[in-house]
């Protein structure tokens, strides 16, 4: 018994030492090729979408942009985990949202581009 416990727990400690944290070099190169058709990181500058710039910690629909009504209201803040789900669909956590983004369903992916968001500020 103590040897599967022991085992049990360096298999636990093997997977958390190899867990990849988020990358934000990485993310910037998601943001280029998933998000600035409809995105800049310029700070109130608009494209199709509002800027996001400072986006991690804003509050939704707060920026000068021609939000829907759905973010305006949501009372949403952009954290990362906020973020994160909403990334992975947009319309299922902001019904009404204009964003027409189907998702990024790639959770690495995900968080390589919350993490680049984290740092443009």
């Amino acid at each position: 018994m103590k040897m599967i416990a022991a085992a049990a727990v360096a298999i636990l400690a093997i997977s958390a030492g190899s867990a990849k944290a988020a990358d934000a070099e990485a993310g910037a190169k998601v943001f280029k090729a998933q998000c600035t058709a409809c995105h800049t990181i310029v700070p109130h500058k608009k494209l199709i979408g509002p800027s996001l710039f400072g986006v991690v910690g804003r509050k939704s629909g707060q920026e000068d942009f021609a939000y829907s009504d759905a973010n305006k209201n949501s009372g949403l803040t952009w954290d990362e985990a906020t973020l994160d789900k909403y990334l992975t669909s947009p319309k299922t956590v902001v019904p009404g949202t204009k964003m027409t983004y189907a998702g990024l369903k790639n959770d690495t992916q995900r968080a390589d581009l919350i993490a680049y968001l984290a740092t443009v500020k």
